[in-house]
């Protein structure tokens, strides 16, 4: 499936039509101009615009800056509103467009021959987000957790422990496995369990 795009100087409607749309079922979080933050669930997108069900809505024109899973940080402006969400411009350079046209292209692929998920499970928004984070030194320091699975986290917080460094996410001990834009990812020592996890990882 190719998504390759060519440059050009298009009026904003053709612009969107030269991306081809593709269906996914992606998780994620936005905010909004006002810094309400939102779970949302992204239906199409291509390199250059998406649409997601969403519980919070704003404006056409508004400014969106958006964390989903498996793409990461994006950010772009209002279109139009549908039913229960809304469609956005997705902003990019030229190189981070052929990236995303990448990373569209290999989940496309990924649903249509049930490629291997290089997520072991689906990932959650919880529903009380700040935790507390016990570093290996003893030191502890509020975090917020993006979104989480039954095997690790996605964290958000002003610094980053050492890579391979062992860390207590609430009562959960896990490593940091990567550095994210936003924070750090981290792998729990062993898989919890999904009727347990929200409490485990929140606890004081």
């Amino acid at each position: 499936m190719a998504l390759a795009h060519k440059k050009s100087s298009l009026p904003a409607a053709e612009e969107r039509r030269r991306f081809q749309r593709v269906k996914v079922h992606l998780l994620g979080r936005y905010m909004l101009p006002d810094r309400r933050e939102f779970p949302c669930q992204i239906i199409n997108m291509s390199p250059g615009g998406l649409a997601l069900l969403a519980p919070g809505i704003g404006n056409v024109g508004d400014r969106v800056i958006a964390y989903l899973d498996h793409i990461g940080r994006v950010e772009g402006k209002i279109t139009r509103i549908i039913d229960n969400g809304f469609a956005m411009t997705v902003g990019a350079t030229a190189r981070k467009r052929d990236k995303l046209a990448a990373q569209l292209t290999w989940l496309a692929n990924r649903d249509i021959l049930n490629l291997p998920e290089d997520r072991r499970h689906d990932r959650i928004v919880p529903r009380n987000p700040i935790a507390m984070l016990t570093l290996e030194d003893g030191t502890k320091m509020t975090c917020r957790i993006i979104d989480m699975s039954l095997s690790g986290a996605a964290i958000a917080a002003e610094s980053r422990p050492p890579l391979k460094s062992l860390v207590m996410l609430g009562k959960v001990q896990s490593r940091v496995v990567r550095n994210l834009e936003e924070g750090f990812a981290i792998e729990f020592v062993h898989a919890q369990h999904a009727e347990t996890l929200e409490d485990s990882v929140t606890a004081r």
